[in-house]
């Protein structure tokens, strides 16, 4: 007997696939067969995402979007759906540091928490709300995937905001399970650990990234392309029973001790 995991014929939509965890999501969802939106604020990153993937033989195409726009992202998904015939398959990989560096707890102004509860979940949520409305209309169901963190787990020393801000969408994924599941809708959220992106690499020393790797059971990080071979598995039918889950993609590093933060810039 030979398992295999075929997104043959589904449809997807992956945010900030230009670069990193959602450039890989959105690779290895088309190697599994889907048609893939590279949804990205800049057109060379998504460009790139979509030339790999039709040089291995898989369908995308290329959605320039800022999420920040309320309106923008209810015609980024009707432009998707337009585009892709509908949508089963929805990765939102959205928000991250929102262009912010680790700081003390008691440095953090009002500013600085609104930007990043509004870029992670306030953006999470306005796309989910747009692909559970555009999965609903096509009366088959579908999977939606919230990327959070690792660091919603455990105090995250100078991440503070950040954390709090994820550890929200852990607990909207639920909520959205639950609402949206007589649809047939499935939400899942990832959380990855640490990640060797080239974003990441730039921004820790050599030091920073072997304590992180010293202090992880595995004695590693986790890579972007395992992220997408889990974001293929949940988006499957052998994924089917999970929604409303949390699902950690860290090497063990919630089992550490707390670290603190690489302050560097």
């Amino acid at each position: 007997m030979t398992v295999t995991l075929d997104l043959g014929g589904r449809r997807a939509l992956v945010t900030g696939a230009g670069a990193g965890i959602g450039a890989e999501i959105a690779r290895w969802l088309a190697r599994a067969g889907a048609a893939v939106a590279v949804v990205d604020l800049r057109p060379e990153p998504a460009s790139a995402t979509v030339e790999a993937i039709e040089s291995a033989g898989g369908r995308a195409i290329a959605v320039l979007a800022d999420c920040r726009d309320d309106q923008r992202i209810e015609t980024m998904v009707d432009e998707v759906v337009a585009e892709l015939g509908g949508l089963d398959i929805a990765v939102n990989n959205i928000g991250m540091m929102a262009g912010r560096g680790a700081v003390p707890f008691v440095d953090m102004d009002g500013r600085f928490w609104r930007d990043l509860v509004d870029q992670n979940l306030v953006l999470t949520a306005l796309c989910g709300r747009a692909e559970a409305r555009a999965m609903t209309a096509g009366g088959t169901g579908g999977v939606i995937l919230n990327v959070t963190s690792g660091e919603t787990t455990r105090p995250s020393p100078y991440l503070g905001a950040y954390g709090a801000a994820k550890a929200a969408i852990n607990h909207l994924t639920q909520t959205m399970a639950v609402e949206l599941g007589p649809a047939g809708i499935r939400v899942v959220a990832m959380a990855p650990g640490t990640t060797l992106t080239e974003t990441v690499r730039a921004a820790f020393d050599e030091d920073h990234v072997a304590a992180i790797v010293q202090s992880s059971p595995l004695r590693r990080m986790t890579e972007p392309e395992e992220l997408g071979r889990l974001a293929v598995f949940l988006a499957s039918d052998l994924a089917r029973c999970i929604t409303g889950q949390l699902i950690l993609a860290d090497a063990g590093a919630h089992l550490s001790r707390t670290r603190p933060a690489n302050r560097r810039g």
